[in-house]
């Protein structure tokens, strides 16, 4: 008996035991064997052959008889790599789309009970740094008035009204305190001050939550259907996926949303909210107002050029911080993850094709909003708690983790990543339960899409 292993490609043999080409068998078994990729788990093998392996894997190992003994090599199980708590079967590869052999709670208990405790203290802590730091790099900025300056500090002050968002993403998570109150009054304060309207967002950010990973159910940067990609025009299509263009999107998604889906963040009647939510769009919409008011007036006292210069020009390097993680916490993998829908969706499934980031330097300014994957099934956690939290998972989580890359003190090598994702990840099929991303070998002409 020999293996063989069925893969999104076709059948092919496993590496280095048989060295036939992967695009078919050189055995006569070819001619008793017609098979295409599987689209889903109900795909029929036929009675013939005995199917083992985890159940729901796209991964198949399958039993063929062939007529031929093929010596075995000895290195082949020193070489093969174990994958720890996912598939320790002889013959099987790791699959990321393969449901996992253990469980949510299993994670949980692996985290120390520390890591759930919530401090207000040392959370209001957070907030009194950064808001310091925000007031003292504007009045040096004002003092010195420098065109030497000033591109130093709307990079920092960016930085800096990307921490703020964060602090509030974490009042709207609940992970900031325990009290309800709290966590309103400082998540309206920190994102109304950065043109953001709190409950509006936070309600939408839940629902990204509790659907990470499907196609359609998903809020944030969730793939485009092959159907909904064809229907833009070449303009909306081409911006899309052409840098800076996506990484200015955020506020166009507060008033309209992502393409295919209707509805506005600050709108009560949004389809965003429920009925019994709409007093709180509503506040949220009002302190929006008063923050771009209070915007506005400045600009008179101050002058215009700057307000922009002050104020202006920092929120547009913060819409892009945001842009810029939200994306890659999803999106540009070496490789391609899947995205769910129908029955193979799970929230656990979901939660584990996000991705860690490493952002040098950073990584404490935005308090460690780069370890995104336990962030994502426990959003409950503190930030502060987040690293050590996922160094306790990561014996749980093996190759379903996925260990990002280490950066310099500026995660300028993120923008390879990005550029990358955005020529080759631009829909996915119509059809199917698990999908990757596909490209348009049209959008930027052959030439730039290899």
């Amino acid at each position: 008996m020999a293996s063989w292993v069925l893969s999104e490609c076709g059948l092919r043999p496993l590496p280095r035991v048989y060295p036939q080409s992967r695009t078919g068998l050189t055995s006569k078994t070819t001619d008793l064997l017609k098979l295409t990729p599987p689209v889903s788990k109900s795909y029929n093998l036929g009675s013939s052959i005995k199917v083992s392996g985890w159940s729901g894997q796209r991964n198949w190992a399958l039993n063929v008889a062939v007529p031929v003994s093929v010596p075995v090599i000895e290195k082949e199980d020193k070489e093969r790599e174990s994958v720890k708590g996912v598939n320790e079967h002889e013959g099987e590869l790791f699959d990321p789309s393969a449901p996992p052999p253990f469980k949510l709670a299993d994670i949980r208990a692996a985290i120390p009970k520390h890591c759930w405790v919530k401090n207000p203290w040392r959370s209001m802590s957070y907030v009194v740094r950064d808001v310091a730091v925000v007031f003292g790099l504007a009045v040096a900025a004002a003092y010195f008035n420098n065109w030497a300056v000033w591109p130093l500090y709307w990079f920092a002050q960016g930085t800096m009204f990307w921490a703020l968002f964060v602090l509030g993403h974490d009042c709207g998570h609940g992970s900031f305190s325990n009290n309800p109150k709290l966590n309103s009054v400082v998540g309206h304060l920190l994102h109304s001050a950065i043109l953001v309207p709190y409950h509006g967002w936070r309600i939408s950010h839940r629902t990204h939550h509790q659907n990470h990973g499907h196609v359609e159910n998903d809020e944030s940067w969730q793939p485009l259907s092959e159907k909904i990609y064809k229907s833009l025009d070449i303009v909306t299509r081409t911006l899309r996926f052409t840098l800076p263009f996506p990484m200015l999107a955020y506020p166009v998604y507060l008033w309209s949303r992502s393409p295919g889906k209707k509805g506005s963040h600050f709108h009560p009647d949004s389809d965003l909210f429920a009925p019994n939510e709409r007093k709180y769009v509503i506040t949220s919409t009002a302190c929006w107002t008063a923050m771009a008011a209070m915007i506005a007036c400045l600009s008179f006292v101050m002058g215009p050029v700057q307000m922009l210069k002050l104020y202006g020009i920092p929120y547009w390097i913060f819409v892009m911080w945001l842009d810029l993680a939200t994306y890659l916490h999803h999106h540009g993998h070496d490789e391609k993850l899947p995205w769910y829908r129908g029955k193979e969706w799970s929230y656990l499934r979901g939660g584990l094709t996000t991705l860690d980031r490493d952002y040098g330097w950073i990584n404490n300014i935005h308090h460690d909003i780069g370890t995104h994957v336990i962030h994502h099934l426990f959003p409950q956690i503190p930030h502060y708690h987040l690293v050590e939290a996922t160094e306790a998972a990561k014996p749980v989580l093996g190759k379903y983790y996925r260990e990002p890359k280490k950066s310099g003190p500026l995660p300028f090598y993120l923008l390879g990543t990005l550029l990358r994702s955005m020529r080759q990840d631009h829909y996915v099929s119509d059809a199917g339960d698990i999908l990757y991303y596909q490209t348009d070998p049209k959008l930027y002409g052959p030439d730039k899409t290899e």
